[in-house]
């Protein structure tokens, strides 16, 4: 619809040419990605360069297999209460998945009688993000009553919103689990 647009021509007229050409259509969801990342991929997957990658790697997936959002088809999330666990999936993001920096974003999830100032500040400081990879911060109705595991500074998620990243991440958890 875009090329025909953008030229002025009728929309039958490009699908004619495109078959005439054997130029095959991309998807919806393909034609999206491409114009929403017109510079290529956001990521760049690293191929491994010892048992440091290997062993980052192997830490990632099976953080992911564990505490990851796998419902999310667009999402490679995950959230934790220890910023050491945070911090590893970061490294994973970054050094294995070839994340840009500019493409990490978080999430801080917190209850009520918790003092958010000093949750952004703890999980700033503690995970190296920046403020402006924090896009929202949730309050919650705290739970009234005594527990014994309340998290001090909230749930911090940490996310990258990208479909394809996604894919290749589900198939290495896949193998990982035969």
């Amino acid at each position: 619809m875009e090329i025909a647009r953008g030229n002025n021509w009728g929309y039958k007229t490009v699908v004619y040419w495109m078959q005439k050409h054997q130029i095959s259509r991309r998807s919806q969801s393909e034609a999206t990605y491409v114009k929403r990342n017109i510079h290529g991929d956001p990521f760049r997957v690293k191929f491994f360069e010892g048992q440091e990658d290997l062993k980052l790697f192997h830490l990632g997936i099976g953080l992911y297999l564990g505490e990851g959002d796998k419902r999310n088809k667009g999402h490679v999330k995950l959230a934790n209460t220890d910023p050491k666990i945070l911090k590893i999936f970061l490294m994973f993001l970054r050094d294995i998945c070839g994340v840009r920096e500019s493409k990490i974003k978080a999430e801080l999830n917190v209850f009520d009688d918790v003092d958010v100032n000093k949750a952004i500040d703890f999980w700033l400081k503690s995970t190296g993000i920046t403020r402006n990879q924090l896009r929202n911060i949730q309050v919650r109705e705290g739970k009234r009553g005594s527990y014994k595991h309340k998290s001090q500074y909230g749930t911090l998620s940490i996310y990258v919103c990208n479909t394809k990243l996604k894919k290749i991440i589900n198939q290495w958890c896949r193998e990982a689990l035969v």
